[in-house]
């Protein structure tokens, strides 16, 4: 009999959940390179005959994708250090589902909630 807690069940990643969120990673890590690859040949492209706002929609996107690729790789490290899954503020366990969900995640959903109300 299983006599795990629903806490346990919530945030106990198994080695099949792992070895899904490293692939999901590693395939995030791949299409954000292969973004910002894109994003470079765009702006060496005619740079001349696009608007102002095109140029503006790149930056960003290339901005964001910037800053994924960095989270991503973060997490990434994590799991190699073995520290994939602990909040970085509280050191509690980052929920399986929010995981499963933003496997890049550095914090747990209380936390996430308490930097989102202080920007």
């Amino acid at each position: 009999m299983n006599h795990q807690t629903i806490d346990d069940r919530n945030t106990a990643l198994t080695i099949e959940d792992f070895a899904a969120l490293r692939e999901n990673l590693h395939e995030q890590r791949l299409f954000r390179r292969e973004q910002l690859q894109q994003l470079s040949a765009e702006a060496n492209a005619v740079p001349e005959r696009q608007g102002a706002a095109h140029i503006e929609v790149r930056v960003r996107l290339a901005a964001t994708a910037r800053m994924v690729l960095t989270d991503v790789e973060a997490a990434l490290d994590r799991m190699d250090q073995g520290r994939y899954g602990a909040c970085h503020l509280c050191r509690g366990p980052i929920a399986r589902e929010r995981l499963m969900i933003v496997p890049q995640a550095r914090y747990c959903t209380r936390c996430q909630q308490v930097r989102e109300a202080y920007r």
